[in-house]
């Protein structure tokens, strides 16, 4: 009976991790679509996903540990509880990164941009998909789409040079141009730091599943 109580307990923990992964993504979403084409109004709704993914933060956290108090899980369920638990923190700062990205905004709106953001968007894309699946793998202990995130980190971080020397260019031709060069460079910062934080999840996962540690200087 204890047994069937936390496999439930456990099945429920999946749906809110899921629930927190999709607020997230949702959140960088939108704080790009804010910038990109200039719906500044977003900033308002990414401000509150971070909000909602800060009290399911909270709430995600309280489960866990009555499920380890009240359960005494081992092995495999206690890998399972233990990786929701930091899950849920790179998830959690995944949503305040995409809050910063809309802050942003506060210097942005009403100016006019230098240049098409085609990059950025594109990047965008690539950190969200890193996202989805980085916490898909966890719902579906998924190996592979874990251990394929590495490689896709690598290509997010190649864009990240490229915009950073593309915007610099920008910026050393015209001084007037820095201020606003390096708010781009800065979401684009953000959106680098936000696949690493995917990756983290895809580390933990690789864990959960397997019980061994990943050694991140090694490509996998």
């Amino acid at each position: 009976m204890a047994r069937i109580v936390l496999s439930d307990e456990l099945a429920k923990l999946n749906e809110e991790v899921a629930e927190m992964g999709k607020l997230a993504r949702e959140a960088i979403d939108k704080a790009i679509r804010a910038i990109v084409d200039e719906e500044f109004a977003l900033k308002d709704e990414v401000k509150k996903l971070d909000d909602e993914i800060y009290q399911l933060d909270l709430k995600i956290e309280k489960h866990c540990i009555d499920l380890i108090a009240l359960h005494s899980p081992v092995a495999g369920d206690l890998r399972t509880i233990s990786t929701s638990l930091k899950m849920i923190t790179d998830l959690n700062r995944i949503g305040r990164y995409a809050r910063d990205i809309a802050e942003v905004i506060d210097f942005l709106e009403g100016q006019k941009y230098f240049k098409r953001l085609i990059s950025i968007p594109h990047m965008a894309t690539l950190v969200i998909r890193m996202v989805d699946d980085a916490v898909e793998s966890f719902i579906k202990r998924d190996l592979e789409k874990a251990r394929n995130l590495f490689l896709r980190d690598d290509e997010v971080d190649a864009l990240y040079e490229s915009i950073f020397r593309e915007v610099l260019t920008y910026m050393m031709e015209d001084p007037k141009k820095v201020p606003m060069g390096m708010r781009f460079i800065l979401i684009a910062r953000y959106l680098e730091r936000i696949a690493d934080h995917a990756c983290n999840i895809a580390e933990r996962v690789i864990y959960m599943i397997t019980g061994e540690r990943v050694d991140r200087s090694k490509k996998i």
